[in-house]
């Protein structure tokens, strides 16, 4: 079996809101708008394929994106500076593989050079221990609780810390030409854009 996580192509948008809207009652629904403003805006929008065939994939926005989840913002109001797992979905058919883990070990190979904190949402209602002890063995930690507005179902909040940032921060970020090297595995995704200009006066 061939293992392949890269970044999404325009061409597998469709390809995308499919896998999400066939995942079943604990992803909330994608159209093709929303995961094109994801293919713009996402600092992290990756996919994986199994054997040629496109399985799954993982979005992951830093807290400078113009984004009005009520997840997201829960974690904007109280941290400086993360990067949020919006959803990961892999497709039924490649489910059991392990594809999660690789996911999740990629996802904080790229958040821990850029944020101390990785940060996501589990589902309470309904409970899902599954997912809660895949955070759990992944290093994440509940660090609160909300009930979503409008579908009314509680989340658990959770956290990673990635202590590595400190020494990145210090060597590379504060310090020499405040830029990680360059080189391909530390690169910024192509298509992820800057964070929209405000208006005049601050608005």
């Amino acid at each position: 079996m061939s293992v392949v996580i890269r970044d999404v192509l325009e061409h597998e948008l469709d390809s995308i809101v499919a896998i999400n809207n066939a995942a079943g009652p604990t992803i909330l629904p994608l159209d093709a708008a929303r995961v094109r403003w994801f293919y713009d805006c996402a600092c992290y929008f990756r996919v994986a394929e199994v054997d040629g065939h496109l399985a799954g994939f993982l979005l992951g926005l830093d807290r400078n994106t113009d984004y009005t989840s009520a997840n997201y913002l829960w974690f904007r109001e109280r941290y400086e500076e993360f990067l949020y797992i919006d959803r990961i979905v892999i497709a039924r058919p490649y489910r059991g593989l392990g594809l999660g883990r690789i996911f999740y070990a990629d996802v904080t190979s790229f958040a821990e050079v850029r944020v101390p904190l990785l940060a996501c949402e589990v589902f309470l209602e309904p409970h899902d221990d599954v997912s809660l002890l895949f955070h759990a063995t992944n290093g994440f930690q509940e660090v609160g609780q909300q009930v979503m507005p409008v579908i009314e179902r509680r989340v658990s909040m959770q956290g990673k810390n990635l202590p590595s940032f400190a020494f990145v921060r210090d060597t590379y970020l504060n310090a020499g030409e405040r830029r990680l090297p360059d080189v391909p595995w530390l690169a910024d995704r192509a298509h992820a854009l800057p964070e929209p200009p405000r208006a005049a006066g601050g608005a």
